[in-house]
């Protein structure tokens, strides 16, 4: 088998970084998956990337709408009357997503690849001091994923064939802490914290055609639910005077299908495009109860009722040496939000080189600014549950930046 396009997989590859440093999507999502690395024509490659991403969600006009005090008998849990603190607070926080890969080519039909990622993370962190404390203090999700993918190709007329699969193992763990109960601003006291963690396995199926001669490629792959059926933590409410006890519950990280599509069209010059869809309206509401009954052990919810994602991304790449290339694209996720909660329609567009000193070495790095859209969230029902009935608020058109940097190594 030819591995020949060496040169246009040079230009190419700018589209896959560019993709790649897109990092504002809805959902849980941080990094997703990319498995660009697989399609490098050379036999040995390994890649290392770290994108930094700076959304700046602000939030005003803030109500808390559940103004009861908490009774534990009752039981009920308003946390008491905020509307005296801060009716605005910055809800977001910058985060780092980190992926290492290496791959590999098993004779002239098989290529394989491993790497490690951080596909799903969140952190919001608006503080105590705000009158929306009662529905959160700061949240934190983080994930680690490890992957294996293989492909197997063969020619077929001017191009090539790949059947792809893999497996992945992934690790997801958080925390969310609320105020139960006021005390006052500056006291310790009051704060209830449920943290949670558990781990599950997924893989990956997929088909692409390529043709190296006009860097063209065309790829359509799956990737499965992880379910996490054993998702298992604790709820603290000591800070209430109460206990610290054992809960566990259930949910399933998304599953997806992405549609990649890139091809030379003059020399020198690349158009490529993306469509992604991402299951999120599987995570609504999840529910944690506690794994020993008791007096003063109250089971909780995490209330997320998102739709399914969207994202679609077209650019263009130019090389304008052996060693230099250089990209644009625009990038628009639905947001997967409806009424509850910040996650509105998110528009990127990004820019990024390519520099290649020697056919072995590739140094990359991009950047994207974009548009996190205005809305609002409150009260909404739920299958008959009533969500968000403890705040309301609203949120402008915001900011957010990212900045990735890549080394890739052929051998």
């Amino acid at each position: 088998m030819a591995r020949n396009g060496l040169k246009q997989g040079v230009l190419a590859a700018v589209a896959g970084m560019l993709v790649a440093s897109a990092a504002q999507a809805g959902g849980l999502e941080r990094s997703g998956y990319n498995i660009d690395l697989l399609f490098d024509p050379s036999d040995y490659a390994a890649e290392a990337t770290a994108t930094y991403v700076n959304p700046q969600r602000k939030l005003k006009n803030v109500e808390d709408t559940d103004r009861a005090n908490t009774n534990p008998a009752a039981p009920t849990f308003g946390g008491g009357d905020l509307n005296y603190r801060p009716n605005s607070a910055d809800d977001t926080e910058s985060y780092w997503a980190p992926r290492i890969g290496v791959k590999a080519a098993l004779g002239d039909s098989i290529d394989c690849m491993a790497d490690y990622s951080q596909p799903w993370g969140a952190h919001t962190n608006p503080g105590k001091n705000w009158a929306g404390a009662n529905n959160n203090i700061e949240t934190k999700v983080e994930s680690d994923n490890y992957a294996a993918t293989c492909s197997y190709k063969w020619e077929a007329g001017p191009g090539v064939v790949r059947i792809i699969g893999g497996v992945f193992y992934q690790e997801v763990s958080g925390f969310k802490e609320r105020l139960v109960q006021d005390f006052g601003p500056t006291s310790p006291l009051g704060v209830g914290r449920l943290e949670l963690e558990d781990s599950g396995w997924g893989w990956r199926a997929g088909v692409a055609y390529e043709i190296p001669e006009y860097a063209m490629r065309a790829s359509l792959v799956y990737n499965s639910a992880v379910d996490l059926d054993n998702l298992s933590g604790f709820i603290d409410l000591r800070g209430l005077g109460l206990t610290k006890y054992d809960v566990h519950g259930s949910a399933s990280m998304p599953d997806s299908l992405e549609l990649k599509v890139q091809s030379g069209i003059a020399p020198g010059w690349l158009a490529f495009g993306s469509v992604k869809w991402t299951d999120w309206s599987q995570l609504q509401v999840l529910d944690f109860v506690p794994n020993e009954p008791g007096p003063f052990k109250f089971p909780t919810s995490l209330d997320l009722l998102y739709r399914d994602g969207w994202t679609i991304t077209g650019g263009i790449g130019h090389k304008f040496t052996d060693q230099w290339s250089g990209a644009v694209s625009l990038t628009w996720d639905r947001g997967t939000s409806h009424g509850y909660g910040t996650q509105t329609d998110t528009w990127l567009l990004g820019t990024g080189i390519s520099y290649t000193p020697t056919e072995n070495i590739e140094l990359r790095l991009a950047g994207s600014v974009g548009i996190l859209t205005s809305g609002s969230s409150g009260e909404v029902t739920y299958k008959g549950r009533v969500i968000g009935d403890d705040v309301s608020y609203e949120f402008d058109n915001d900011f957010v930046g990212a900045i990735s940097t890549s080394l890739k190594v052929r051998f």
